[in-house]
């Protein structure tokens, strides 16, 4: 036997690495997986190709616009493609096309290689990874209750809910608010005005001491969009929820303002968290070097994908910081997050957002039915994201009525131009 023929023996050749070509970039748009969301399909000349997911509410336009940038590129070259685009993603939804496109880049460079995603990235540390499931609040803590119960009859082991101004407007004496402020959906937290008041702040406690009752305390919760109040209210709120033993209360006020974050950390016996809408580890930076935080959150549809939010948990592990996931997607990008969440070893729970959309898990072929099962997801061994196609039928039944696009051509981004270059 040849020495050609005994390498042939080994390798797979169901792909020739360094020829691979990205051909074509195309999306779907789909509603109610459980938001609205693109889904990404990159092309490439072998037949094999990707997927990705442009976060929940973000547009597909952050995506079709890098069209042009990584067409004939080899989507092996995962950093030299990722440090070519990501100039063109920023914080919040804005993140969304270059985290989808990088999702996709690590599917089909798992698949042209035959190993999976959380290979390319060092390798995993578990087997399972933890869901936690968010709930929609609602304002009977007793109705409250019985939701999460059911939740964590299901096997989930953490849950989320609403906890904050929502349940307070209609409270008398609970809120000192300008005029017209309960509409304001653009005036960040220091600016609004708006103000808990000790009446207030009972209220809540009194509603998660309900909550805590119903659910008990063998299973782990966190709480989420406060309102926006500046940050004495967050602290005036914190230490009422001392007593309950939150996992974590969630983006009280901006991420971007590092010093109030710290003083709210310090403030409170209860884990502060935030960082959906950050982009990039290098926006992470300056809330975990100033300790600002005890848990960090990125949405790895923002945050950069795979590789980037990996880098950003390893880096939250050294200044002794955990790292949770947070997602409202399709299974495309919770099988991306499954695979980081497996290579980051502080890791703690991936966001499950969809717990009421009975048919999310047949969106994409064989992996198991239910997806979660127990508050968990089984990491996969199968190329790249792990499963195997998506459920064409099911996505058309999704399509979004505002723009029913099914990976429709998208030649009129292939000239997409401009010099891109950022230093002269």
């Amino acid at each position: 036997m040849s020495t050609s023929t005994i390498s042939e023996e080994y390798v797979s050749t169901a792909s020739r690495p360094s020829a691979l070509r990205i051909t074509d970039l195309r999306v779907a748009n789909l509603h109610g997986v459980p938001f609205r969301s693109s889904i990404i399909r990159i092309d490439t000349n072998q037949g094999i190709v990707g997927y990705g997911e442009v976060r929940d509410q973000a547009s597909a336009t952050y995506a079709l616009m890098l069209k042009s940038r990584i067409v004939g590129e080899n989507p092996c070259n995962l950093d030299k493609i990722f440090r070519k685009i990501k100039q063109f993603g920023y914080h919040g939804r804005q993140g969304g096309g270059v985290s989808g496109i990088e999702m996709a880049l690590m599917d089909l460079a798992g698949k042209a290689y035959g190993v999976p995603a959380y290979a390319l990235v060092g390798g995993k540390f578990r087997d399972t990874v933890r869901c936690y499931a968010d709930t929609p609040s609602v304002p009977d803590p007793k109705e409250m209750g019985e939701r999460l119960l059911e939740r964590k009859r299901r096997g989930f082991t953490m849950l989320k809910m609403d906890v904050g101004i929502d349940l307070l407007w209609d409270v008398p004496g609970a809120l000192i608010a300008p005029p017209g402020s309960r509409d304001d959906k653009t005036t960040m937290h220091p600016f609004t005005g708006i103000q808990v008041t000790p009446k207030g702040v009972e209220y809540l406690a009194s509603y998660v001491d309900t909550v805590r009752s119903i659910v008990g305390y063998d299973v782990a919760i966190a709480a989420d969009h406060f309102g926006h109040i500046a940050i004495d209210s967050c602290i005036r709120i914190g230490r009422a929820l001392e007593p309950f033993t939150l996992a974590w209360i969630e983006d009280l006020i901006p991420w971007q303002y590092t010093d109030q974050w710290r003083q709210l950390t310090e403030s409170v016996a209860v884990p502060t968290c935030t960082g959906e809408d950050i982009y990039l580890l290098e926006g992470f930076k300056p809330l975990l070097d100033a300790g600002a935080i005890r848990i960090v959150h990125p949405d790895p549809a923002t945050s950069g994908g795979i590789a980037e939010t990996k880098r950003l948990g390893d880096y939250a592990q050294e200044r002794g910081i955990a790292m949770a996931l947070h997602l409202a997607a399709s299974p495309i990008a919770t099988m991306a997050c499954v695979h980081l969440a497996a290579a980051t070893e502080n890791f703690l729970a991936l966001e499950h957002h969809a717990a009421d959309v009975p048919f999310w898990s047949d969106l994409v072929t064989d992996l198991p039915k239910p997806l979660i099962q127990d508050g968990y997801i089984d990491v996969p061994d199968a190329p790249g994201l792990g499963f195997g196609d998506i459920n064409e039928e099911l996505f058309r039944q999704q399509l979004d009525p505002r723009s029913p696009v099914f990976f429709d051509e998208t030649t009129q981004w292939d000239s997409e131009f401009s010099h891109d270059r950022l230093w002269s």
